[in-house]
């Protein structure tokens, strides 16, 4: 079994406070809040496979096909050069692929750079046969991990031990993403926090489009790929919705792993926290002190519906159909576009704030999800930067009055 390499960067944390004070900074980056970015993920198949369960991917073919553009997880030697307009392309655990966007001031511009990755993309998985598939969660295929890097076996084994969840949402499950700026002031970045997780059930409701998973436990959920996530290991992706709350929670959660400089097997105590770890609790069992490298890992084993990176990641929107992911990048963008706007948001939220667990399994049968997504990509459409985006907008919030999920109004 290979040996992966880890250089282990050597600043350590002397405290917790230190370390929250870190946390504080690394985690909401202040400033104007300007910019909005992107992730999109696709599920990938051979184009030569049997179509009743299509084969995934090898990674050699993911890195014949993505040239200099291949990313380190499938060939340790590549560039990971960005696409022609700025994404970078990774690859998910089961073989799903994805484009992260540069940061842009304007939505309609983001959108128009990414629709020139995502042809890109196709074109040179293509020349392979390889194929995307606009889904949020596999219908068809067991789930299988494609990447055997040391992260992706601790998290395998990891959330296993849970139940069936974690490896379906790994490697069977695909997502937009979208991300803003974490706001201009401490009481900003307090503020737009807040929005995002009022408004979370809702939009999830709105943009629920994966009834179908292939190995999932028996029930009907409007998104399965986000059951996934709320079962798979609640200590790691129910986060506070007290952004001044979130340095505290991400030292309490529970440590994935510990990254080891000459082991392709990174484990850590079962419980453990980074807390622990850093007040010397784990002196016995582990033969350092944390790092601030350590502390940032630690921060990309963390899951929660809103993710503070510097910036606010949101998680909670399943892949769309077709080119119907520009749809949510408006919306999130539109909902914090002015502090009007926000304020009127959590408004309209406001009684269905929390509803995680309703919004993934009912969708927009639940009356209170339904008028709130309707009104709230409504308000959104009201505030749009331009006609375009405010007519996919208006469209949307027609959608979601009539109950029609992404995948009907596709059809």
């Amino acid at each position: 079994m290979a040996v992966t390499t880890v250089t282990l960067e050597s600043t350590r944390l002397t405290s917790r406070a230190a370390a929250e004070a870190y946390l504080g900074g690394v985690c909401f980056k202040i400033g104007p809040p300007e910019l909005v970015g992107a992730e999109l993920e696709w599920l990938t198949y051979r184009a030569d496979a049997d179509c009743r369960e299509p084969n995934r991917p090898a990674l050699t073919a993911f890195a014949a096909a993505l040239g200099p553009h291949a990313p380190t997880s499938v060939d340790p030697a590549a560039l990971g050069l960005p696409l022609t307009h700025g994404s970078l392309v990774s690859i998910e655990p089961g073989g799903q692929i994805e484009i992260s966007s540069l940061p842009c001031p304007d939505p309609d511009e983001l959108c128009r750079r990414l629709c020139a990755d995502a042809r890109q993309l196709r074109d040179l998985l293509d020349a392979q046969e390889i194929r995307v598939v606009a889904a949020a969660a596999d219908p068809a295929r067991r789930a299988a991990r494609i990447l055997q890097l040391p992260r992706y076996r601790t998290m395998e084994r990891h959330f296993t031990a849970i139940g069936p969840l974690g490896v379906l949402m790994m490697c069977n499950t695909a997502a937009t993403q979208v991300s803003v700026d974490a706001g201009a002031d401490p009481a900003d970045v307090a503020a737009r926090w807040h929005l995002l997780h009022a408004v979370g059930p809702a939009l999830l409701a709105a943009f629920a489009c994966s009834p179908d998973l292939s190995g999932a436990p028996d029930g009907a959920w409007s998104s399965q790929r986000m059951r996934t996530w709320l079962h798979l290991d609640p200590a790691r992706t129910a986060a506070p919705i007290d952004a001044n709350g979130y340095a505290r929670w991400a030292l309490d959660v529970p440590l994935l792993c510990i990254r080891r400089t000459d082991s392709a097997e990174w484990t850590a105590p079962a419980g453990a926290t980074f807390a622990d770890w850093l007040d010397g609790g784990l002196d016995d069992v582990v033969d350092r002190r944390p790092t601030r490298a350590d502390l940032d890992y630690h921060l990309t084993t963390l899951f929660p519906p809103v993710r503070a990176t510097g910036h606010l990641e949101v998680r909670y929107i399943d892949a769309q159909p077709g080119d119907g992911w520009s749809v949510p990048i408006h919306a999130v963008a539109s909902l914090t576009s002015t502090s009007c706007v926000a304020d009127e948001a959590r408004g309209i939220a406001a009684d269905t704030a929390g509803a995680w667990l309703e919004a993934a399994r009912h969708g927009l049968a639940d009356p209170d999800l339904r008028v709130a997504a309707t009104d709230l990509l409504a308000l959104a459409a009201a505030h749009a930067p331009s006609p375009g985006a405010a007519d996919q907008l208006g469209a949307a919030a027609h959608r979601c009055r009539r109950r029609r999920t992404p995948i009907e109004e596709a059809a």
